[in-house]
Parts: C-alpha cells; sequence; structure tokens
C-alpha cells in the first residue's frame, strides 16, 4: 500500500498501469469482443475519419482502435514533417500520419502496451511504410529526443495519465519550438474526488 503525505492511501502507479496494459491488450488480441467505450471501423466513422485517411490502413490496426477523438482533424501533417503520437495503441493515427508525412517526414509511435505495439509493427509492415517506428515507453517519459517533433499527437492517452503535468512536460520537450500539440481526449467539468482518483477500476472503466 502507498501512502501519500496526507497519511491517505496513494493512487498505485504500477498496479494502474498494469491494469490499463492488461485492459488494451484485449482490445489489441480481441477487438470483437465488446467493451465499454467504442472501438474499430464504426468509432472512426463516428470521429470522422476520413475513407480515404483510412483505405490503406490494415484492418487489425482499425479494429483495434480506441481513441476517444480525432488528433488528425486539428491539422493535417505536412510532407516533411516529424511527428510523435503519445498513446499510439495499434497504430492507426502513426499509420495515417506517416501516409501523410511521406518518404521524407519520419513519425515515431509511443505505446506501453506490448500487445498494441505489435499490432501496430504488423500493420507497418504491411503497409511497407519506411518513415515510422514504433517504441515501448510512456508518456511521462518519452522515448524521444528533445526538439524532435514538428508536431506531437495524442488521442484518447491523457485521461489515463495521473500525472499530466508530466505528460504534458515531456509533449512540450520532444516539440521544437513552433512545433504544434493535437490532442483528442476526454474533459470533465467537474473536480474528480480524490477517493475516486485512487480507485483504479474508476481508471479503467
Amino acid at each position: 500500500m502507498n501512502i501519500d503525505a496526507a497519511g491517505e492511501e496513494a493512487l498505485d502507479l504500477q498496479a494502474l498501469r498494469q491494469a490499463i496494459q492488461a485492459e488494451y491488450a484485449t482490445v489489441a488480441e480481441d477487438p470483437g469482443r465488446g467493451f465499454h467505450f467504442h472501438t474499430g471501423r464504426p468509432l472512426a466513422r463516428l470521429l470522422g475519419y476520413q475513407e480515404e485517411w483510412l483505405r490503406t490502413v490494415p484492418e487489425e490496426a482499425i479494429a483495434s482502435f480506441a481513441g476517444t477523438g480525432n488528433p488528425l482533424s486539428l491539422g493535417t501533417i505536412q510532407p516533411g514533417e516529424r511527428v510523435v503520437d503519445v498513446g499510439c495503441g495499434g497504430g492507426i493515427d502513426s499509420l495515417i500520419a506517416a501516409r501523410m508525412a511521406g518518404p521524407t517526414g519520419q513519425v515515431i509511435g509511443v505505446d506501453m502496451t506490448p500487445a498494441m505495439l505489435a499490432r501496430a509493427r504488423n500493420a507497418r509492415a504491411r503497409m511497407g511504410l519506411t518513415n515510422l517506428e514504433f517504441r515501448e515507453g510512456y508518456g511521462e517519459a518519452l522515448p524521444v529526443m528533445d526538439g524532435f517533433a514538428d508536431v506531437v499527437i495524442s488521442n484518447g492517452v491523457l485521461n489515463l495519465m495521473p500525472d499530466k503535468p508530466a505528460a504534458l512536460a515531456e509533449m512540450a520537450r520532444v516539440l521544437k519550438p513552433g512545433g504544434r500539440l493535437q490532442i483528442g481526449d476526454i474533459l470533465v467539468e467537474r473536480p474528480v474526488p480524490e477517493s475516486a482518483k485512487r480507485r483504479i477500476d474508476l481508471w479503467t472503466g
């Protein structure tokens, strides 16, 4: 049990990460199972993903899509740009961004769930993309050099991170001066009680 400075039980970060990994490993390995959140092609359509973007994306990547927004609707990736996708999951946003960036651009997708990364890497290989790399890591400690990216995208991941300031600081670190931050996520309009924040079952749904 972890105890915080106030003497109360604190959120166990490692246990939370393991619970999230387990949840999204199931999404990757059995996307048709049914979850408390939307997934797959119906979700992509709901969020405004253009059919043109999805045309060459392997169905395995689309099927495991579990985002909450459409960061690419906030701005098209330009040829030659470098992109970091924080919490890339099965890779749908990274794959689309890599096609937009073209052979002179570069995309790095980062995720902490091995099963999702395996699906993303398989999709990349099927598309023959040489400007895209997937790395294992956490949003609060991105395995990317300072000032690498013209654009940082993220889709439905910040809401799963307890230390949001640390995650946002990492996004700022890997962005070039004047770079763009494009996030699709969930917002709540009222404070979440501290007791609720310590419940892992509420983080994972």
